[in-house]
């Protein structure tokens, strides 16, 4: 079976390359499985997501035998039979795990959108901390598009960057939107030539693998229930990582060096 994922190290750095523009079973297991192995892996300190060619991702492969596992509804029928009432297997069994495995990577992710991001891969490309794309690319949701809902927690990462009223246009008129505007959303954080995508994402993902890790860990941690606790419950959760980092040899370096005026080097723990 041809590789549909390639990992490189480099200086702290895991790039994780998507080979094919859309996403098949083999892909999904693929991504998911190097993603595993990263997050288990000491010496990776930050991760660079990006594709190739002209797509970053355009989500579910149409032509993927995974498309054809959900029975179809009868036409005219009123009711969903009962097993047609059940999750989407392929959702609950690949897609899923996918995204919630790239959120809860405990080191920066940082994602390269190198082309056309549609549909679950804009799902994906949201699960990034950091995301910087190419001059020029198009965007799309796509689900309504193909007569589907959204999935891969594209409605709440949508809700989360543009709010609720772009959100629900961006589902229900699928309508292409440029990277450029994808900035002035909130969607992306850079963009740059296409040219210039896997430079400037891998300098960002550099700087964050030379940078305190375990403070980026606590900072993910806080961001990802800021939305939705309380002012009492953030602050409490504040005050527990900040004790986890305040004992940390890069909390000291920096101290040290703050006091001596010269660079912190960080090492991570």
């Amino acid at each position: 079976m041809p590789e549909t994922v390639t990992r490189e190290d480099s200086a702290g750095v895991a790039t994780l390359t998507m080979l094919q523009r859309g996403l098949t079973s083999a892909s999904r297991r693929e991504l998911l499985a190097a993603v595993q192995d990263i997050a288990g892996d000491p010496s990776v300190r930050a991760v660079l997501l990006t594709g190739t060619g002209r797509a970053f991702c355009v989500g579910q492969d149409l032509t993927d035998a995974s498309v054809r596992r959900t029975p179809a509804r009868e036409p005219g029928a009123t009711e969903l039979p009962e097993d047609l009432d059940a999750p989407m297997p392929v959702l609950v069994e690949e897609y899923n795990p996918l995204i919630l495995a790239l959120s809860r990577l405990p080191v920066p992710l940082v994602v390269g959108i190198n082309g056309a991001c549609a549909g679950a891969g804009l799902g994906v490309a949201l699960t990034g901390d950091l995301r910087v794309a190419a001059a020029g690319a198009k965007f799309t949701t796509a689900f309504t598009g193909v007569g589907l809902s959204s999935d891969s927690a594209v409605a709440s990462r949508l809700v989360h960057c543009v709010g609720g009223a772009r959100a629900t246009e961006l589902l229900l008129l699928p309508d292409p939107f440029l990277a450029e505007t994808a900035a002035q959303w909130g969607l992306v954080h850079r963009v740059v030539p296409p040219e210039q995508v896997h430079a400037e994402a891998f300098a960002l993902a550099a700087r964050l693998a030379a940078g305190p890790t375990v403070a980026y860990r606590a900072v993910k941690t806080v961001l990802a229930t800021a939305a939705t606790d309380s002012l009492e419950e953030t602050l409490a959760l504040e005050a527990r990582l900040q004790a986890v980092a305040g004992r940390t040899a890069d909390h000291r370096e920096a101290v040290e060096a703050f006091l001596a005026k010269r660079p912190p080097v960080f090492t991570g723990h």
